[in-house]
């Protein structure tokens, strides 16, 4: 009996150090469009349901220690640039760690055809580590095209 609850209290242990695979890297690997700069890395699909189009994606830090406070916002651009619609998230944890990531969903409130240009804008505060010096907020765009269904 002995033997066996030591067998069962080693197994439990081991399977306690076992590790899973990261979901969200492995989606931000897989989502059809994709961004990248020195700070983060995006990865999204956009889709319509119910009348709305919705933007569900994978975020990940690449240069900072931390990042806090990570906002995405995505706005419509009409055909001469200037915003028509816009929305945002908030990404959670509040705080991204160095190579971790993180999932997010923006919805806007009506269906964009395929071909209209999305603004996306994340802004967050960096954190290099050390003594707790935070960098100041970051604010970066880009443009990317709705693609055809």
């Amino acid at each position: 009996m002995r033997r066996i609850l030591i067998l069962v209290m080693m197994s439990a242990l081991l399977g306690a150090c076992a590790t899973y695979p990261d979901i969200d890297q492995q989606r931000l690997e897989t989502l059809p469009q994709r961004y990248s700069q020195f700070d983060l890395t995006l990865a999204w699909e956009t889709r319509v349901a119910e009348g709305k189009t919705i933007i569900d994606g994978v975020v990940k830090n690449v240069r900072y220690h931390l990042m806090h406070d990570l906002e995405v916002w995505v706005s419509v651009l009409d055909p001469a640039g200037k915003v028509v619609e816009q929305s945002m998230t908030f990404i959670i944890p509040l705080q991204l760690g160095m190579d971790e990531t993180a999932p997010f969903t923006v919805k806007l409130p009506y269906a964009v055809a395929p071909g209209t240009r999305l603004r996306f804008t994340y802004k967050y505060r960096g954190d290099d580590g050390g003594d707790g010096f935070t960098s100041g907020q970051w604010i970066q765009s880009f443009d990317a095209l709705v693609p055809a269904r």
